[in-house]
């Protein structure tokens, strides 16, 4: 089996973005609308007391998004998105092999909404028993995104960009 092309992976992610997710009443959900997310850069800037994970729009207007995460997250997320495998592995490395054994894809990272200072996420799953939403921190999420065979999409509420970039 053949990996998909950029653009069946970006075609996907954008039906995906649409669709609702189960766990939640359609009335609930009914206005949102989600945007595909990458991540840019995990930055570390010392002068900062936390580091920042910079997300970009993948389609016009190209907003971005930065999200500041603790320093361990912040690691994990660094290796994941080069790819790099510690001697061990990691938390969320284990996770996601565990995932693939149970055959359970990660289909999205969602970043639902942003309160008190905070961004929360999800995590989309298919299971072989159907889709399974799981709330979970966003740092989590975007990690287990990046840690995926095939990089799962990462989506972000269209609000929540709207509103860092001061739309």
């Amino acid at each position: 089996m053949s990996a998909p092309e950029p653009d069946e992976v970006q075609d996907a992610a954008t039906a995906l973005a649409g669709n609702e997710p189960a766990n939640e009443p359609a009335n609930e959900r009914d206005d949102w609308f989600y945007r595909v997310v990458h991540v840019e850069s995990v930055l570390f800037d010392l002068a900062d007391s936390a580091p920042q994970v910079h997300l970009m729009e993948a389609e016009t207007p190209y907003r971005s998004l930065s999200i500041p995460v603790a320093l361990p997250e912040a690691i994990a997320m660094h290796a994941a998105l080069y790819n790099h495998a510690g001697r061990r592995p990691g938390t969320h490395e284990l996770f996601a092999s565990v995932l693939a054994r149970l055959q359970c894809d990660v289909i999205a990272a969602k970043i639902t909404r942003y309160e008190g200072g905070v961004y929360f996420g999800e995590l989309d799953l298919m299971t072989p028993r159907g889709r399974e939403i799981v709330d979970c921190r966003t740092s989590d999420a975007l990690i287990m995104a990046l840690r995926q065979a095939v990089v799962a999409p990462i989506l972000c509420r269209d609000d929540i960009l709207a509103a860092a970039n001061g739309a």
